[in-house]
């Protein structure tokens, strides 16, 4: 669970009593910030990732991390020629062990005997894996141990503890950005991923946002779950898996997949419906989602104008099953007043012939790729958007709003799917089981 300091303690005591204080693992420390001038207090700078396990048996792999090369050029000093650097390890064992106590080519065995025994040390010896101390005429000098060679090149890296100081945020510049303001880094997850998981387990992000936590799952051969209470969340993963993984399979549940839905969730859930249908046409909602008075404004679709340059176009959801031309002069009248380039209105009931008219009253505006002409004021229903219609506008800006995921560079794609109980107005995303060459459905 990853939460900030305002919260960990109260959470901590929380999930005692989910899982038990037994298994509790460990209080990780993300410094996810430089510091900046806090008013009267320490610069805060980092978050907190509480770790707890089902049980006392957990999958576990060690996570490691590359040695910084002043540790490789303190430590890795030997070298046998072949350019294979190496250090010199201690030989001698940590705990009395009776059964190797034995003298080794003229060395006596140290008090607790030697880590090895005979026959791994004369597999050691052939291979030239022991360093033997030596006097000026080359002969062993027994005073002192011989040591194992490690070389660099068969070690992991060093052990990454519960403070992570090297995985950054995403901020404005970041390549991954799409956009969404709780947005977590991809390494974060992917570095939770790897070690509590293998390849063909299952991953489960109940609270999914934008999508990381399954991006990362996806990317690293696991199956995944994912659950949300919005569905405009379950949207932009659904974009964002599209986008990263090119032959990327899922199921949605819970998110309208007709008419019916879409009369059922604007019935239940008016802003629900107002997200999810902003999200058909790749808009972001007016003002991050709050409820309340809109000013006609429901979502912002943002199109590129230019190699540098932005566009808006107004988009206003109507989940009535009435609509009048009204609604048409007045988002005419909100495109004006906000200084829009277009505007679309997006119906659950079929449009009146004057709304069409008068949509064609606003004439046209020119884009700048192709100088192409595009209709400034557009309707378009639920139902042709399911139908896969798009509205006649630009292409979107990357500039503004949800920016598309880079695409995943591996060599193999897999299969997954989203989930979203309509009941609970929860989006659910879920993969399917790998394995066998096979992938089947859950």
């Amino acid at each position: 669970m990853h939460c900030d300091a305002t919260a960990s303690h109260y959470l901590k005591i929380l999930l005692d009593a989910v899982f038990g204080p037994e298994c509790y693992r460990n209080e990780i420390t993300w410094k996810r910030t430089t510091t900046h001038n806090d008013s009267r207090t320490w610069s805060r700078v980092a978050d907190t990732i509480l770790f707890y396990t089902k049980g006392k048996e957990f999958r576990w792999n060690t996570p490691r991390d590359s040695y910084s090369a002043g540790y490789v050029e303190s430590r890795y000093k030997g070298d046998d020629g072949d350019g294979r650097k190496y250090m010199l390890d201690n030989m001698t064992s940590p705990n009395p062990r009776p059964n190797m106590m034995y003298e080794w080519k003229g060395f006596p065995f140290p008090p607790l005997g030697w880590r090895y025994s005979k026959e791994t040390m004369a597999k050691l010896d052939a291979g030239n894996r022991i360093w033997y101390p030596k006097l000026p005429d080359g002969s062993f000098d027994t005073g002192k141990r011989p040591r194992v060679k490690k070389y660099l090149t068969e070690m992991s890296g060093g052990v990454i503890g519960e403070v992570w100081t090297d995985i950054s945020p995403v901020n404005s510049q970041a390549t991954e950005r799409l956009g969404y303001p709780t947005q977590k880094p991809l390494p974060l997850l992917e570095r939770i991923i790897k070690a509590s998981s293998n390849e063909g387990d299952t991953i489960l992000d109940p609270f999914c946002g934008c999508g990381t936590a399954v991006h990362a799952a996806e990317k690293l051969n696991r199956n995944w779950i994912g659950i949300d209470i919005t569905h405009l969340a379950i949207s932009l993963i659904e974009r964002r898996l599209r986008d990263a993984f090119s032959d990327v399979e899922f199921d949605v549940h819970g998110t309208p997949k007709d008419y019916e839905g879409a009369r059922d969730l604007a019935l239940r859930d008016k802003y629900q419906f107002q997200w999810w249908a902003v999200s058909l046409v790749d808009a972001v909602p007016f003002g991050g989602k709050k409820r309340g008075a809109d000013s006609g404004i429901d979502g912002w679709r943002y199109m590129a104008a230019g190699r540098t340059t932005v566009a808006k176009c107004i988009v206003s959801v109507k989940g009535g099953e009435t609509v009048n031309v009204q609604m048409m002069r007045d988002l005419r009248g909100v495109i004006e007043r906000e200084k829009a380039e277009a505007g679309l209105l997006v119906t659950l009931t079929a449009p009146t012939r004057p709304m069409q008219e008068e949509a064609s009253k606003a004439g046209f505006f020119d884009s700048p790729f192709g100088g192409k002409r595009h209709p400034r004021l557009q309707i378009m229903t639920i139902e042709a958007l399911l139908s896969g219609a798009k509205p006649d506008l630009p292409p979107l800006s990357i500039e503004a709003g949800f920016r598309r995921a880079e695409r995943e560079d591996r060599a193999v794609q897999n299969q997954g799917s989203l989930l979203a109980h309509a009941g609970l107005d929860a989006p659910i995303a879920t993969a399917p089981a790998r394995g066998g060459g096979r992938q089947r459905k859950p």
